[in-house]
């Protein structure tokens, strides 16, 4: 089942010196964190800044190819996680026909950001976080931290949300060209 979700914040985890977007439900609590790169953290950045640049940045330049062909990107899907990276699926309308494109969920969401288009993940990746959190408190464990010493799926949204609102806003830090 799809989640519509919506970018709640953007900020920089200081334990691994990563940008990450926070994709909070709609019409809910939960909240999915994605770890994600410089260049498209700063792509996200700016479109939620409304800044505009007297040229196309990467993402621009992909909104205007695609409308320029005819498309209309409908919906982003953060489609599943393996291995601690997460596929996204853009969703393109052309001439009556649906148009599925693998994508990165970083440059999706900046895509869609620019395109106004709806963002949805697959509600299981929302629900995982909090089913695998039950398990390790019945057995007495606390919440594990993945390689790069974020938090991993097994926090539950509450316990995101504690953590995200540890992190200092400073080390948020700006996303610049």
């Amino acid at each position: 089942m799809l989640v519509e979700v919506r970018v709640q914040s953007l900020g920089l985890d200081r334990s691994s010196n990563t940008p990450v977007v926070i994709l909070e439900e709609v019409g809910g609590e939960r909240v999915l964190p994605i770890w994600i790169g410089p260049g498209e953290a700063s792509a996200i950045a700016m479109q939620l800044a409304d800044m505009e640049f007297s040229r196309p940045l990467t993402h621009d330049l992909l909104v205007a190819v695609l409308n320029g062909l005819g498309g209309n990107l409908r919906k982003v899907i953060i489609t599943r996680v393996e291995k601690n990276t997460y596929y996204a699926e853009l969703i393109i309308h052309r001439n009556g026909e649906v148009i599925s494109v693998d994508a990165r969920p970083s440059d999706s969401i900046a895509v869609a950001l620019r395109t106004e288009a709806r963002i949805f993940a697959q509600d299981d990746l929302l629900e995982q976080a909090t089913i695998e959190i039950t398990e390790e408190e019945q057995s007495g464990q606390t919440p594990s931290k993945s390689k790069g010493g974020t938090p991993s799926e097994t926090m539950d949204p509450e316990q995101l949300k504690e953590y995200l609102r540890r992190l200092n806003p400073e080390d948020f830090g700006r996303f610049t060209l």
